[in-house]
């Protein structure tokens, strides 16, 4: 049994803020499973909007949650976005006498209901997979071949971790991309969710792929928001500041689950991963979704200038500016393009991560740290933290 102790300690702590949370993130992560560790044994506050009787029952959502008492939950929430209009006159109630947990996959008009209807009464807390904190560190080659998914991850074996995956892209592709509210055909999807795990880690190209597609641009952006909107692939902006050099102002996208990419991949166990192309974008976006689960930047960019220099993520946290520079080598050593960012973004402090397992310095402010290393408390909280390594 892994334990989300991080996502519990969140999620309680939002519903002692807020009179509504709303826990998003993408299909089968664990939201329900982490809800209920909130209800009371009878489960007597949980509600499914994908059970046909409750979504009978909230066809007149005020009368069956105006008597509600203590923890409410509402999941699957994205199937009766016009909840969010009554929830907002039910957190209003001068006595609260309920609290709601609102469980969605995400959709956009169910984005769009909750800012709009419940703006200054809801804080939202997004979920993801299992991260290397929860299994340990003595899973992380499993981890990443698989995936976060608790199903894929737990899986008893490589072939039913890859069959598992494998199902989750067809269900998405042909049921809940239209359940989701996206207006987009399966077949057209897949194609462009199988070129873009070959992106996996580069700049977006929009016109380039659709081309290849052929589909127009715009066409290919939707495509691209409605797996970012799902929670599946992650949109990494660039860093803009005046440096009197050619920035990129592309973004670079990542898939936020290695096991998904490696399924598109067609990759099905760790020996066939260790000689494909992908291997060290696939590490790098392992290795950046690592860093910022463990660091919760306030803000998160990349920084890149067409005469080569460039910076895999830039952390605003707390007033300061942390660079993180992610190496698949044995042991990594200081670049010129590593003095170049330090100066030119005023970095406070660059940390080197690898695979390896031991911490070393480089330099003043640049540090070297195994991927595990950035799980320990106080890793990107500052001057102690440098003092602490190695």
């Amino acid at each position: 049994m892994i334990t989300r102790q991080g996502y519990l300690e969140q999620v309680r702590k939002a519903l002692g803020r807020a009179p509504v949370v709303a826990l998003l993130g993408p299909r089968q992560c664990g939201k329900t499973t982490l809800a209920r560790e909130f209800l009371a044994s009878d489960q007597a506050g949980y509600f499914d909007l994908e059970d046909p009787a409750v979504a009978a029952l909230m066809e007149n959502p005020m009368t069956a949650l105006q008597d509600a008492r203590g923890l409410v939950v509402l999941d699957e929430a994205q199937r009766k976005p016009g909840l969010f209009p009554v929830l907002r006159v039910l957190a209003d109630r001068p006595d609260h006498p309920a609290t709601f947990l609102v469980l969605g996959s995400a959709s956009p008009e169910l984005s769009r209901q909750a800012s709009e209807s419940l703006a200054g009464r809801v804080e939202i807390v997004e979920m993801q997979g299992f991260t290397l904190d929860e299994t340990g560190t003595a899973t992380q080659q499993s981890l990443w071949l698989r995936g976060g998914f608790p199903r894929s991850f737990l899986a008893a074996d490589e072939e039913g971790s890859l069959a598992w995956r494998r199902n989750f892209i067809r269900t998405f592709l042909e049921r809940d991309l239209a359940a989701l509210g996206f207006g987009m055909a399966a077949a057209a999807m897949g194609r462009f969710w199988a070129m873009l795990a070959h992106y996996h880690g580069q700049i977006w190209n929009g016109s380039e792929i659709a081309a290849s597609l052929g589909i127009a641009p715009n066409t290919a952006r939707s495509y691209l928001d409605a797996l970012e909107q799902t929670f599946l692939v992650r949109r990494l902006l660039p860093w803009h500041a005046n440096l009197g050099k050619r920035l990129v102002k592309a973004p670079k996208l990542y898939f936020r689950d290695s096991g998904l990419l490696h399924a598109l991949l067609g990759v099905r166990t760790m020996a066939e991963l260790q000689v494909h192309p992908k291997l060290g974008a696939s590490w790098e976006g392992f290795a950046l979704e690592t860093v910022l689960r463990a660091a919760a930047p306030d803000e998160a960019y990349f920084h890149a200038v067409h005469s080569g220099s460039e910076l895999d993520l830039l952390m605003l946290k707390g007033g300061r500016r942390i660079g993180v520079e992610i190496k698949r080598a044995d042991a990594p050593t200081l670049t010129s393009s590593m003095r170049v960012v330090l100066e030119d973004l005023a970095l406070d402090e660059l940390i080197v991560i690898y695979p390896g397992t031991r911490s070393y310095t480089l330099g003043e402010r640049v540090r070297v740290l195994p991927l595990e290393a950035c799980l320990r408390a106080g890793q990107f909280d500052g001057p102690n933290a440098v003092r602490s390594a190695g």
